[in-house]
């Protein structure tokens, strides 16, 4: 083989290569193709999309006349990995408010930048599910992306230390999600970010409450924390910690999280905001049945009004406070949840609920009389008159075409019914214990 050849075939084919295959594509290639007037020719709703027509762009500028461009841009999956021309983004997107360029090959923060300070009125940043694992962020960068309010970083692996130097040059950010990262720990900044008051950091590594801690100190104003499927083992803090450093939390998912101790529920109470609670998937209630797990939940977290996603009523909490009562009924005193005895104190020690068998009865025990003969006999109720006929004749020595039926309930004060209807079903007459059934010849 003469590897000679084979190696200069391989520099053309390199050579013959497109750029936008071997550097990948740029914002503004990728943005004047898809929004172009053949590709994108009507606006979407009144005010979503603006015709802007450019100034004079330089020399070889990709763009067209004009583009039909709307405030909310999606340019998802597209390839890029590059900006492009910082002037053409900057005459095109000056009103984008709204920018998703997720699933993209873009892994260099200095052309990302580039992106974002070309649009002035950017406040919404999807950058989820691009290579930027190990990727450094300079400072002078990172002040690109002070004017955004919402941040998306799923699936970035971007480093923590990256995440602490964008909250720092975002003083107003609201909205931060960092799913699919793989963190099992995070540090914490000295500096606050004091607007924050969502955190949405599901599917990561997170196990220890310390590391749930820093988010306290770091966001004083969060309102909303989604950590669902963090394999999170317990709640550790006190009340005095939980309430100095989650003063404002009104909603927090646990989902699938690591917790196996009622206690751990207990604490949520400390939080004084906390409304919300999603707490499915957790190893403690995998022993209760949905109504048991529903019910003695809605009891010990007394300032919930939303639970897994549905409305607690006010009816709802009272059974469920009452159902708690008797479910510790036989507990022994020292184990007795804390929450046992605060609703003792509201409703009184209760009484075991009856227990009614509201199944249709199947048979009864009934006495038959023919003439000076009695009988008692077991019947089936979920048969017909024609077929209890049937059974009686044997009783009565009578065939059924021979005989008339009365049914004579005990407790009625109209005397004998005749059971004309052969298909009636004898549950329908309520037959119970004890009544009984008078047959009578056919006279000839």
């Amino acid at each position: 083989m003469d590897f000679g050849a084979e190696a200069e075939a391989a520099q053309w084919d390199e050579a013959m290569e497109p750029l936008e295959d071997k550097y990948g594509r740029s914002f503004v290639e990728v943005m004047s193709e898809k929004y172009s007037p053949e590709n994108f020719p009507y606006r979407r709703g009144p005010g979503m999309g603006v015709v802007v027509v450019p100034t004079a762009g330089p020399q070889g500028s990709p763009m067209k006349d004009r583009l039909n461009l709307p405030s909310v841009l999606v340019l998802n999956g597209c390839g890029i990995s590059r900006a492009g021309a910082r002037a053409e983004i900057a005459a095109f997107c000056a009103h984008v408010m709204e920018l998703d360029l997720s699933h993209n090959k873009l892994q260099d923060w200095h052309e990302i930048s580039k992106i974002v300070s070309s649009i002035p009125n950017l406040v919404f940043l999807n950058l989820s599910s691009n290579p930027l694992a190990g990727m450094t962020l300079e400072p002078r960068c990172a002040e690109a992306f002070s004017r955004v309010r919402r941040l998306v970083l799923n699936n970035t692996q971007v480093s923590w230390d990256t995440v602490l130097l964008l909250t720092r040059e975002i003083p107003d950010l609201e909205e931060l999600f960092l799913c699919l990262n793989e963190y099992s720990s995070v540090s914490a900044s000295s500096v606050a970010c004091p607007n924050l008051h969502l955190l949405h950091i599901t599917d990561n590594s997170l196990q220890d409450w310390a590391e749930v801690r820093k988010f306290g100190s770091m966001y004083p104003m969060l309102d909303t924390l989604v950590m669902a499927n963090n394999n999170l083992a317990s709640i550790e803090d006190n009340k005095d910690i939980l309430q100095r450093l989650f003063p404002k939390l009104r909603s927090i998912n646990l989902n699938n999280a690591g917790l196996n101790q009622w206690e751990d529920i207990e604490k949520l109470n400390f939080f004084p905001k906390l409304v919300e609670v999603r707490l499915q998937g957790i190893p403690l209630l995998q022993t209760y049945t949905n109504v048991e797990r529903r019910s003695l939940m809605i009891a010990h977290l007394p300032a919930i009004s939303l639970l897994n996603g549905s409305v607690v009523t006010d009816s709802e909490r009272e059974d469920a406070e009452r159902f708690f009562i008797r479910y510790h009924l036989d507990y022994p005193e020292e184990e007795l949840p804390y929450r046992y005895h605060s609703l003792v104190t509201k409703y009184g020690r209760l009484e075991p609920l009856a227990e009614i068998d509201l199944r249709p009865r199947c048979r009864a025990q009934v006495e038959v009389h023919c003439e000076e003969k009695v009988e008692k006999l077991s019947i089936r109720l979920d048969q017909t008159v024609a077929e209890l006929k049937k059974q009686l004749t044997t009783v009565v020595q009578l065939s059924t075409n021979s005989m008339r039926l009365y049914y004579i309930d005990k407790f009625s004060v109209f005397g004998p019914e005749e059971m004309k209807y052969n298909t009636r079903a004898l549950h329908s007459y309520s037959i119970q214990d004890g009544d009984e059934f008078l047959v009578v010849p056919k006279s000839k």
